[in-house]
């Protein structure tokens, strides 16, 4: 049985627009969403990262010294919000930190994943115990590691009668089937935002493209969409899962360099159109729902949200927000919700979402509840 309180969750997505804190009420029965802040990247700290993600050659030393600054970043986040509701570390049973994903390898000969972003240093710096490296033990039983946040869909999102998918357009976009009576399965679709917000950038200096207006100026190239709708990842069969170590600026450049005279904006548009067409591709093949609930960043773009209507006639395309779950703060719950579970000693996966071979409880503990004699009190 959950332990009923305050958690917060915290998680910083391969958008790296930001990091989402959220304190949630929560029970064996709800979770309640109580208060939120966003706390900006500092830019170099956002560089630093993007050069390991991307495969640039680092050290051991430039790794380390990423994972502690992050640390601190987070736990510095989190204390703005204590001071913004008032509480204090007492007032809270646990933090679940996705961490910041660096790699993410789970179909290699030998699968890992690398969150960074030391928990220990979260506990240290706000005084409560953190919960963190969800995706690892996941891995330790053959599956994915990700997504994870289908479980907490299910939870808060499920329907006794009506088909829904769940749809997180974060960096990497990704798809929760909710079917009355069906297993529920989830699998990354392919790129989200990531790189529309990676072309904006080194075209406009802009971290993002607001409501898609630069997208919706610009043309679609069918024979470049195309060309990135064949890659071999949009055919393979779930479970699956990807990130910025594959679709990258290196991948888009590598379809680009055959279409030399295209216009920036008609990139733009045909980036977005792979987006809405990965995603609306997989929800066709799923046997469709009646409703599409969008969450994460992705749900602010208004460009992206019509064209993904005008791909799936007949089914609802709303934001999550319609539902009472704010689609800017879904992944930072469901971590709160996961650490609430991991206290408890309860599964956080879904093995027929990630292939694992089991259920399993996930992350590890960092406590701050240690006694005079330096145990953990439970």
């Amino acid at each position: 049985m959950i332990k009923s309180g305050r958690y917060i969750g915290v998680m910083s997505g391969t958008s790296l627009d930001g990091v989402d804190v959220v304190l949630a009420a929560i029970n064996d029965k709800f979770v309640a969403e109580q208060s939120s802040l966003n706390a900006s990247f500092p830019i170099e700290l956002k560089k630093r990262i993007l050069n390991i993600c991307q495969g640039q050659e680092t050290t051991l030393s430039e790794i380390g010294q990423i994972d502690r600054e992050l640390g601190t970043l987070y736990a510095d986040a989190i204390n703005q919000l204590l001071e913004q509701t008032g509480l204090s570390p007492e007032d809270i049973i646990a933090i679940g930190c996705h961490g910041q994903t660096v790699w993410h390898e789970p179909d290699s000969d030998t699968p890992f994943t690398m969150q960074i972003g030391d928990n220990n240093r979260i506990a240290a710096l706000t005084g409560i115990t953190t919960v963190g490296d969800f995706r690892r033990r996941d891995m330790a039983y053959g599956g994915q590691g990700a997504p994870l946040v289908p479980a907490f869909h299910l939870a808060v999102l499920g329907h006794p009668t009506e088909k829904r998918i769940v749809l997180n357009i974060g960096g990497i976009a990704n798809i929760t089937t909710l079917f009355p009576g069906a297993h529920i399965k989830g699998y990354d679709t392919g790129p989200g935002n990531m790189l529309m917000d990676t072309w904006v950038w080194r075209n406009q200096q802009q971290a993002y493209d607001k409501d898609g207006e630069w997208a919706e100026s610009g043309k679609v190239n069918q024979a470049l969409l195309n060309d990135m709708l064949n890659d071999h990842y949009f055919k393979r069969a779930a479970p699956k899962s990807t990130g910025r170590e594959y679709f990258n600026m290196q991948w888009l450049e590598q379809h680009l360099a055959h279409y030399p005279l295209l216009a920036p904006q008609d990139i733009q548009a045909t980036l977005c159109e792979l987006t809405a067409a990965s995603i609306a591709d997989q929800v066709t093949l799923c046997g469709g729902c009646e409703r599409l609930i969008v969450c994460g960043g992705g749900a602010l773009n208004k460009f992206l949200m019509s064209r993904l209507a005008a791909l799936l006639p007949g089914i609802e395309v709303a934001a999550s927000d319609k539902f009472g779950l704010s689609g800017d703060d879904m992944e930072a719950l469901a971590f709160a919700w996961l650490a609430a579970r991991t206290i408890a000693g309860l599964p956080g996966n879904l093995a027929s979402v990630t292939g694992a071979n089991r259920d399993t409880v996930l992350g590890a503990i960092y406590p701050t509840n240690i006694d005079k004699n330096n145990r953990f009190k439970g």
